[in-house]
């Protein structure tokens, strides 16, 4: 019996043709991603017309100085990404017929996770199981989300600005952030700062701050001290921003128990206001979609069990 047409398509289509489209998209360009791949331009314009002739779908629109994504390009993109995904977890599912527990845990994480709870939890994990191994990947949160959605990690720490729909969240800590200046800072000395000496400051910001963000609290606390309108730095990066405050470029946002050495060694000094400061939560999520090995059930299941048993409050730093 002959086969329909489409249950012929995943007979018919080269496979390979997926991984050099979704090099394309993730490299911006024909000619980046034959450099990537070790490919010459032509070889990789051949492959993207033969994927497009396949799926009978427009993917990129490429002109000079132009490159776009079509919509049914972004939708392939999404599942060749979780292919890839899929199949980055085959060897550690062949490997499952250990006695001892095997694997390996590939975390996606923000920058700067300063949580005793989870590293006690880690030392723990890793020392009952030494036959698994670890790789953390810092990214900014929303691509931490994203990454953990299409399957390229086994679980995810960071911040959320909003519960997403597939993904499975639990609360790891909670975080108080407070305001500091460096000890360049015309305030670094004075002896008593009021919050209406703030007013009008240049401050630095992470990008996540913005409206919509899951730092957006601390915008709404800059807005209420009438700080400058304007930011003088930006970054994802915790220690970034650690480094633009203590150049002075401007007062900016850290999390209370992150900055304590750095305040117990002179380098920092946090500003007023003292209470009522921005809370925010720092989730661990994972997704129930995902095939996970046996080392990764072991390690959600684990953590999720032992952090939950662990009171919030106590899991709340910086109060």
């Amino acid at each position: 019996m002959t086969l329909p047409h489409r249950s012929r398509f995943p007979w018919n289509l080269d496979w390979n043709l997926l991984r050099t489209f979704m090099v394309v998209v993730e490299q911006r360009g024909i000619s980046k991603a034959a450099i990537f791949l070790g490919l010459k331009q032509p070889t990789i314009s051949s492959a993207l017309q033969r994927l497009e002739h396949a799926v009978g779908k427009t993917l990129v629109i490429r002109k000079p100085n132009i490159f776009t994504v079509t919509h049914a390009g972004q939708v392939l993109y999404a599942e060749c990404a979780r292919i890839f995904g899929t199949v980055s977890q085959l060897p550690t599912i062949l490997n499952e017929d250990n006695t001892e527990l095997r694997g390996h845990l590939s975390v996606a994480i923000t920058s700067s996770v300063v949580s005793e709870h989870f590293d006690d939890f880690l030392n723990r994990f890793s020392t009952a199981h030494p036959g698994v191994s670890y790789s953390f990947a810092v990214n900014e949160s929303d691509e931490v989300e994203r990454m953990v959605t299409l399957n390229q990690s086994s679980f995810g720490i960071c911040l959320l600005s909003r519960t997403p729909e597939k993904l499975k969240t639990m609360v790891l800590y909670k975080e108080y952030f407070g305001l500091f200046c460096g000890a360049r800072h015309r305030l670094f000395r004075v002896e008593n700062i009021s919050e209406e000496d703030l007013e009008g400051e240049p401050f630095v910001a992470f990008q996540t701050e913005a409206e919509g963000g899951p730092l957006q609290t601390i915008s709404i606390l800059r807005s209420r001290l009438n700080l400058s309108r304007n930011w003088r730095g930006v970054s994802s990066s915790l220690n970034e921003i650690r480094r633009l405050i203590m150049a002075n470029v401007g007062i900016g946002a850290l999390p209370l128990h992150v900055a304590r050495q750095d305040v117990a060694a002179g380098h920092i000094r946090q500003l007023p206001p003292y209470a009522d400061l921005p809370e925010v939560s720092i989730y661990l999520i994972s997704n129930p979609a995902r095939r996970y090995s046996e080392a990764e059930l072991a390690f959600l299941s684990m953590i999720e069990t032992e952090i939950s048993g662990i009171d919030i409050a106590e899991r709340t730093y910086g109060k």
